[in-house]
């Protein structure tokens, strides 16, 4: 929970998401107690909540004490979680993770085919949810599901790919990352009631924040240990996914070095080795000033919405994203 440690703040969210979560549980369970037990692994092996913890956030900026959120507010959190817990038990299968949140991956334990689906269930479950929330709010889910799978469309087009552009990269952090997040913000608006113009804002700033959230989480993939991160340090670099660190190393004296490791499936030494070259220059520096410029987006975006707790924790949490990075790195 250390991201979401500033919204926090708020006094009614760790009730909030406490209810999130065993709306989650309650969401998944299914027939079959084989498929409950399968869409309840990543649920159970907790989380950062940081999309739900957005949604629940954004619909309070308006009011100036803060109170416990609407129940389709809670659902609207629910259902941006489970795109995202869908979209991970895919990713795991693309990737051939072995270990997520410190747990083995569903298709570590169960196999791929079955990984699918129920990544596949829990997108189901989503839509469903959404479409009780009324019809712009199910199309609006429906809608980032396609920019989810056109980020990732997009990373694919590149892997293994060292002449990938800067361009490349932010088109597709935007679809499968800052999309989401724009999203749970704007659920959150539009589930609590907000005025127009001040979900445009939250909108905004959940896009912006996404960027900002994704080249933080390259960065530490470059910097932190596995420890820090839950998960393999480094397996970017390993399946191909050349992030802006590693653009911009390719560009730097070293860059040359670090383009004969590349182009190809990296074994634990060649990993560690484009690490050091990657380190070794002044790309994390750079991708932490492009974060940044991000992160700035995201605060002008707040800037605009009325003074409130809400707004205040957004702002906090804004602020602690590039602490995160300054820390590891």
């Amino acid at each position: 929970m250390a991201l979401l440690s500033h919204l926090s703040a708020l006094p009614t969210l760790d009730d909030d998401l406490a209810l999130v979560e065993s709306k989650l549980e309650n969401s998944v369970l299914a027939k079959d107690p084989y498929l409950t037990e399968i869409a309840k692994h990543l649920i159970s092996a907790g989380g950062k909540r940081v999309r739900p913890g957005f949604t629940i956030a954004s619909s309070g900026v308006e009011i100036s004490e803060a109170a416990p959120a609407a129940e389709d507010v809670l659902m609207g959190g629910v259902a941006v979680e489970l795109v995202h817990l869908g979209s991970l038990y895919h990713d795991d299968v693309m990737d051939e993770a072995e270990k997520r949140r410190s747990v083995p991956s569903v298709n570590a334990v169960w196999g791929n085919h079955t990984a699918i689906l129920a990544g596949d269930f829990l997108l189901a479950r989503a839509s469903e949810i959404a479409a009780s929330l009324g019809t712009e709010i199910a199309g609006l889910l429906a809608r980032t599901i396609g920019e989810l799978c056109e980020g990732q469309i997009l990373e694919l087009q590149s892997t293994y790919k060292p002449d990938r552009t800067e361009e490349s990269y932010e088109q597709s952090i935007s679809g499968k990352t800052a999309s989401l997040l724009s999203t749970a913000c704007r659920i959150g608006g539009l589930a609590g009631g907000l005025q127009r113009d001040n979900i445009e804002h939250l909108t905004n700033f959940g896009h912006a924040y996404g960027m900002a959230f994704q080249i933080v989480d390259d960065i530490l993939d470059v910097v932190a240990t596995e420890d820090q991160l839950g998960k393999p340090a480094g397996n970017d670099l390993i399946e191909g996914v050349y992030t802006l660190p590693v653009l911009f190393a390719l560009e730097s004296d070293l860059g040359n070095q670090l383009r004969e490791l590349l182009g190809n499936e990296l074994n634990e030494e060649e990993r560690d080795r484009a690490r050091d070259l990657i380190r070794s220059t002044d790309a994390v520096e750079m991708a932490l000033t492009r974060a940044q410029h991000w992160a700035h987006e995201a605060e002008l975006e707040l800037g605009s919405l009325p003074s409130s707790p809400a707004t205040n924790a957004l702002f906090a949490a804004t602020t602690h994203l590039l602490e995160r990075a300054n820390s590891a790195g």
